[in-house]
């Protein structure tokens, strides 16, 4: 296999906090990137050799543990693995001062936690990049697995229609902002009560004038998933949300992706899911294993996009 010779792109910011902070060209640099690392595997060059990205995790993962550390190894450097149980940041020392002291050993951060703000404090005091694993507000990583899954499936984002059906969570602002960015239409079917948070709906609404997209909500699972290229779904109960696990299983009864839904999706649909799953609630088994699924597909695109963002904000 030859070196990629040369992939020229730098992302212009040194962070990825969030989708809405990349132009939809620096998107798609990191797609395009992603594809030829796909395409090299394993056997790809040491874009990363000698760089060490600590891993900081106050939530449990394993798709963000395992294709983060992965992909740091294939690209010939190595990641730490920091529960906040092993550092100080969790027994009383400031996000800022851990951001310093991270920054002298360690060519990059990335962080899974809970509050946004976490991740822009850490980010406003590190001298590296620094990545958001996910936080309570954004997944911007699955999004850009979920953007290279669908690329590779459908072939294009023009003209597509993607339906999110479930709770409108972090999940669900990510993935209004990616389609916004690429020019792919969305729909979000969720409960009244659930919906996504208004300012990030107008933001990717706003988003999508520029590149054509239109990005609306509809509390009528019928009528949002109806023409559908893409389903899209999620657990109604996130990590932090257990005790609330029995009134969501009821206030989502009507919003199971099942046979009966996807009927009104296009007939060649594909069902995406950003993992892990429980059949029988969001998903019925039958849909998540049967042909129109993805989801396999989709999760082992997350270290194929992490490798490129990764060596377009560390690599040399």
């Amino acid at each position: 296999m030859g070196l990629i010779q040369p992939f020229k792109p730098k992302l212009k910011k040194k962070d990825f906090l969030a989708l809405k902070d990349f132009t939809t060209a620096e998107i798609l640099d990191v797609l395009n990137l992603a594809r030829e690392l796909k395409k090299q595997g394993k056997a790809g060059q040491p874009l990363l050799k000698g760089k060490v990205l600590a891993m900081i995790f106050e939530k449990s993962s394993t798709r963000t543990r395992v294709s983060f550390e992965a992909g740091m190894i294939q690209l010939g450097g190595q990641a730490i693995n920091l529960s906040t149980r092993d550092i100080q940041m969790g027994r009383g020392e400031t996000v800022a001062d851990t951001a310093k002291v991270l920054s002298s050993y360690v060519d990059g951060i990335m962080i899974r936690t809970y509050k946004q703000s976490v991740v822009e404090e850490l980010a406003a005091n590190s001298t590296v990049p620094v990545i958001n694993g996910l936080t309570d507000d954004f997944h911007p990583c699955q999004v850009l697995a979920d953007l290279l899954t669908i690329l590779e499936v459908k072939g294009s984002f023009h003209g597509k229609k993607l339906t999110y059906i479930g709770d409108g969570n972090n999940m669900t602002h990510s993935l209004m902002m990616g389609a916004a960015k690429v020019g792919m239409n969305c729909t979000v079917v969720t409960p009244e009560s659930y919906k996504p948070q208004e300012r990030f709906f107008k933001a990717a609404q706003e988003e999508g004038k520029l590149t054509g997209s239109v990005i609306e909500w509809t509390s009528d699972p019928v009528k949002g998933v109806a023409g559908s290229d893409v389903i899209y779904t999620d657990v109604w109960a996130s990590m932090g949300q257990e005790e609330e696990a029995e009134e969501r299983i009821k206030a989502f009864a009507d919003y199971q992706v099942n046979s009966d839904l996807e009927a009104h999706a296009k007939k060649d649909y594909t069902f995406m899911h950003c993992l892990p799953a429980h059949r029988g609630e969001e998903v019925t088994a039958e849909i998540l294993d049967g042909p129109h699924s993805v989801v396999f597909h989709e999760a082992e695109n997350r270290l194929h996009a992490q490798k490129a963002l990764l060596t377009l904000l560390m690599g040399d």
